[in-house]
């Protein structure tokens, strides 16, 4: 069993080191910061990048606190009492279990890993080392599915019968990601599914009180795909004469983004070029994997995917992601037996079936996407974690049993979608 620490105030800072310092590494070790009197980052591992020498200069950490991979940090003693694995998916199973084995409590981030076997190996690590170990599933924690949480335990709509959940992914954030970025390919990252959306399917989960016990699911490759390439077209934008018409320039979408005013394409434009200027961005876009046709990319995860789910109780929910929509919140309506809760990610509408009265609810929320941390959620998910580790108290967190399970539905739905069958969970 992990560890527990009695909760003490005079206790000194949980010590933590952040292994991967990409946007999401980034910005985690940046939300420790913000926790002083509970956590201190003492380190670095990533690869050099102007990312992580930005966040090096922030937190103030020497050279010697810095490495260059998770396999030189693993290769020394222990530095610190917990570490954020913010790698790449395929590298989270054998960096967290080497640093499991060499005793740092562990906030790793989503998905466990790309295979079932691997997330359990993973779990079963931690629980063998006797470590902490929490999955960065953030949306359960922003003040918008807080609420939502609440409102359906004081029973707004009864007894839940059935769940619709939507995540629009945006149509340039699934370009820049998924058919010129990193999770372009399953072999090299994971299913899209997986990359993108286990933790829609654990908050789905979370809202029915029975476990799962089948899942079917369907989605393709639909349109990212060279017999859709335009006539006269050329594998790089830089090059070609059909660009300037092309719904997907990439000049066009982070050239925008060299403006920090323009949040959403700014976001993706210090990805492509991190410095931000319009010299590096035009040398990425001619050089580099964000400069391509996404109708040539060597991507082959789909690009829209709808999840059936049937609960032990009898009750079913159903979740859709695609790339073709509009960047915006996700979108969700639950179905009682008292009542019907709509929501779009700021606000809800509870309509009471025995009043018909509609009754609006307006959340607090600090944004729609990654670059906005998650409506919140991503600095209440690490202040959170902060606090559980420092404390002792595990009731802050999900248990990573709880995350496993949610990963098991996403593998059972993708076995459905490649088989066209109805896969039983047991």
């Amino acid at each position: 069993m992990p560890h527990v620490r009695a909760a003490d105030p005079h206790r000194a800072p949980t010590r933590w080191v952040v292994v991967g310092v990409g946007a999401r590494g980034a910005a985690y070790a940046r939300h420790l910061r913000d926790l002083p009197a509970r956590a201190t980052v003492v380190g670095l591992a990533s690869p050099p990048h102007v990312l992580r020498d930005e966040v090096q200069a922030d937190l103030g950490l020497r050279d010697d606190q810095v490495w260059d991979s998770w396999e030189d940090l693993a290769a020394e003693p222990r530095v610190a009492d917990a570490a954020v694995v913010a790698v790449q998916d395929r590298q989270h199973h054998p960096s967290a279990l080497a640093l499991a084995e060499r005793g740092y409590d562990l906030l790793l981030e989503k998905p466990i890993a790309p295979t079932e076997r691997e997330c359990v190996e993973v779990e079963a690590a931690a629980s063998r080392a006797g470590v902490r170990l929490a999955i960065c599933f953030v949306l359960p924690h922003a003040p918008y599915w807080r609420a939502m949480r609440r409102a359906l335990d004081d029973g707004a709509v009864g007894d839940v019968v059935s769940v619709d959940h939507l995540e629009p992914i945006g149509a340039h954030h699934f370009a820049h990601s998924f058919v010129r970025g990193a999770w372009r390919r399953e072999d090299t990252s994971s299913s899209l599914l997986l990359a993108k959306s286990c933790h829609d399917i654990d908050l789905v989960r979370s809202m029915v009180p029975d476990p799962v016990t089948h899942v079917s699911s369907f989605g393709s490759l639909h349109l990212f795909r060279p017999e859709h390439q335009p006539a006269g077209a050329t594998d790089r934008c830089t090059t070609c004469p059909v660009e300037p018409d092309c719904t997907w320039s990439a000049p066009r979408f982070y050239r925008r983004g060299l403006d920090p005013a323009n949040a959403y394409e700014h976001y993706f434009t210090r990805v492509v070029a991190p410095t931000a200027t319009a010299a590096d961005l035009d040398q990425a876009l001619a050089t580099g994997p964000y400069g391509r046709c996404v109708f040539t990319a060597d991507n082959d995860v789909v690009d829209h995917q709808v999840v059936a789910m049937s609960f032990a109780g009898g009750q079913t929910a159903s979740f859709t992601l695609t790339a073709f929509s509009a960047p915006g919140h996700r979108r969700t309506t639950i179905f009682g037996t008292r009542g019907q809760l709509r929501g779009d990610g700021t606000t809800w509408t509870v309509f009471d079936h025995g009043t018909q009265a509609e009754t609006p609810v307006t959340v607090p929320s600090s944004g729609a996407g990654a670059d906005q941390g998650h409506g919140g959620g991503d600095p209440r998910l690490v202040a959170a974690v902060a606090e559980s580790f420092w404390s002792g108290d595990e009731s802050l967190v999900a248990s990573a049993a709880a995350s496993v399970d949610s990963h098991r539905i996403v593998f059972a739905a993708e076995r459905a979608r490649l088989t066209g069958t109805v896969v039983a969970l047991t």
